[in-house]
């Protein structure tokens, strides 16, 4: 290092990776990380920020999160997300009527660009129109290279997609070396029973969990899998939520192919009976499964094993008015429009899992870095840049204090939703200071640094395999 210094120290914390947890300060210049190692032998820092007692993580990454029209904006979600030690998210977005995918990209990066305090990527949501593939090989070129396909929702107009509609898309994703992503439940059998449940009248909020059988996310994940292994594309299963289709993927994964997948706060720890306390509010795709099932512990079990690579929000938040109808028909209003799917789960995602999953269940804090930084950035395609904490990465950083003790309450968040379903859970654990690229955005007093316009867009490469535990 030359003579001239650094610009920031970070000194006295405790750095972790998804390998181990060291002392040691991280010695940061233009935006970089430029050296670890004991604070003594590092040069002179315009600022030093005492990390003491505090652990030292690598930016942590929301990779999957809903911001648009209908949900937090470009603005709402970032400021929401960098209040809890976030420091990337990796939306997903949606094309207009007749615009191309290109086109999209564009115009969403300069929208996000001038209000994000966060770096962002962007996931693109295919629907069933085949012409919109044309657009793939300029949409990656302009680094988007993660997309994904519905296989239900078969009520909402060109949402759920065709086997041949996966199979052509996976084909063009394959030889482009990007990825696909999948909500995967049989959007055919949850329509007929969906439909056989409102011919017989079981239309209350408690109703809809069993239209959604777990089975039915297994037989897509199955489907998933095998045209992939067809196509020789990679796959990525979004927000797992059952014991059987974890089964299919640890099958899929020791038979060598490239299928990973995420879980979320909500498949982790709710059940089924949030929908007698929170009724429409708490309907979200795939449903909250039985409280007396094995999901949630084999969830667990397969996160902290490395077979679930990573733990994201599926932060899909809506207005109160949009779930209100939901109270007399869980699934359609009165003009027989789909009660909307969906709830927030952004600004609860990482306390949650450091005091859920570190502080209760007792995992290492390394596991946070693994799911919540590192495997988000190698699935997506920014690694070493995000989610590391070596020599040549962006200095991202989220500095955790284990200590505090707080319970959640809908007042903190700055979300559309009115809600949250974590209402009056206690929690241990908050970020104490992040920085991005160098420069602080949340500080110790709980307070944004930057201001919307900071966050730059991050073009991706194609997917690189997860670290496992």
């Amino acid at each position: 290092m030359s003579a001239r210094g650094v610009d920031v120290v970070v000194a006295g914390g405790r750095v972790v990776t998804p390998t181990e947890i060291v002392e040691a300060s991280v010695a940061i210049k233009n935006g970089r990380i430029v050296a670890l190692g004991d604070a003594g032998a590092l040069p002179d820092a315009g600022r030093v920020i005492d990390a003491t007692g505090k652990y030292v993580l690598p930016g942590l990454i929301d990779c999957h999160l809903h911001v648009g029209p209908e949900y937090d904006d470009w603005r709402t979600a970032p400021l929401a997300a960098a209040r809890t030690g976030l420091t990337t998210l990796l939306p997903f977005v949606v094309y207009d009527e007749g615009e191309s995918l290109p086109k999209a990209i564009t115009r969403l990066r300069e929208e996000a660009e001038s209000l994000s305090v966060l770096d962002f990527g962007m996931h693109m949501i295919l629907n069933h129109e085949p012409h919109i593939l044309e657009g793939l090989t300029e949409a990656v070129g302009l680094g988007v290279t993660s997309f994904k396909l519905f296989m239900t929702y078969k009520k909402r107009p060109k949402r759920m997609v065709s086997d041949e509609f996966i199979a052509k898309t996976m084909e063009r994703l394959a030889g482009l070396g990007a990825l696909c992503q999948l909500h995967c439940e049989n959007g055919d059998v949850l329509c007929y029973l969906e439909d056989r449940a409102i011919a017989a009248g079981h239309t209350a909020p408690t109703d809809f969990p069993p239209t959604c059988p777990d089975w039915t996310e297994e037989e897509a994940i199955n489907r998933a899998i095998l045209i992939g292994r067809m196509t020789n594309c990679p796959v990525y299963v979004v927000h797992l939520s059952t014991k059987l289709g974890l089964e299919r993927i640890k099958r899929a994964q020791a038979e060598g192919q490239r299928v990973w997948t995420e879980t979320c706060p909500q498949y982790l720890l709710l059940t089924d009976k949030e929908m007698e306390r929170w009724g429409p509010f708490a309907k979200i795709g795939p449903p909250l499964r039985p409280a007396a099932g094995l999901d949630r512990d084999a969830l667990w079990r397969g996160s902290e094993h490395g077979i679930i690579a990573a733990v994201a929000s599926d932060h899909s938040p809506r207005v109160p008015a949009a779930k209100e109808p939901g109270r007399k028909n869980i699934f359609v209003d009165g003009q027989g429009r789909p009660i909307p799917f969906g709830a927030p789960s952004l600004e609860t995602l990482v306390p949650l899992m450091w005091s859920e999953g570190v502080a209760r269940r007792g995992l290492s804090p390394t596991w946070i870095a693994r799911v919540l930084a590192e495997n988000p950035a190698r699935i997506f395609g920014l690694y070493p840049q995000k989610g590391a904490i070596r020599v040549g990465s962006d200095a991202d950083l989220t500095l955790w204090d284990p200590e505090p003790e707080w319970t959640i309450d809908k007042s903190q968040h700055l979300g559309i939703a009115g809600f949250t379903p974590y209402e009056g859970w206690k929690v241990r654990g908050r970020p104490f200071m992040t920085l991005v690229r160098g420069q602080v955005v949340l500080n110790a007093s709980g307070e944004l640094e930057q201001k919307p316009g900071f966050g730059r867009y991050l073009p991706r490469t194609g997917p690189t395999p997860p670290r496992r535990a």
